[in-house]
């Protein structure tokens, strides 16, 4: 599971919609509704969250806002409808940017060998943006980062 600490739009196809697969099973996994992923480190931060089910829907509104720019979409209404009605009011979730750094580096890596137009572009573009929801703070790589 990884829950893009990048912004969306730096995301090609590919990894745009393995995000939203992967945020889907995150709301799903906060709102008790599996028995799998329970223990998994990406869910941390929205655990840490005041209301980790209205982060995690906030976080998946942001994701399924860009396919509407690229032509196609996601469908928002398996977003939980009651957690969606308060997001506009949920804090912020802090990012370190040495984690946002090392997903930059993550991401290009797999730019580079599966969309390398989309690589340029990013490359190009010089540094990564955070995912709405987040707020970039000065740190190292997160705790719950596994990635090698």
């Amino acid at each position: 599971m990884r829950l893009w600490s990048l912004h969306p739009a730096l995301l090609d196809r590919a990894g745009l919609v393995a995000c939203w697969r992967e945020a889907l099973l995150a709301q799903a996994v906060l709102a008790g509704r599996t028995r799998g992923y329970t223990r998994h480190p990406q869910l941390a931060r929205f655990r840490a969250h005041p209301e980790p089910e209205v982060a995690i829907a906030a976080y998946l509104h942001a994701v399924a806002d860009e396919p509407k720019t690229r032509g196609y979409r996601f469908d928002t209404t398996r977003i939980e409808a009651t957690a969606s009605e308060r997001i506009g009011t949920t804090p912020r979730i802090p990012v370190t940017d040495g984690q946002l750094a090392l997903e930059w580096r993550h991401l290009l890596a797999k730019l580079e060998v599966r969309s390398p137009e989309r690589w340029t572009q990013s490359v190009q573009a010089g540094r990564p943006l955070p995912h709405p929801l987040l707020v970039v703070v000065p740190g190292d790589v997160e705790e719950w980062e596994r990635a090698t």
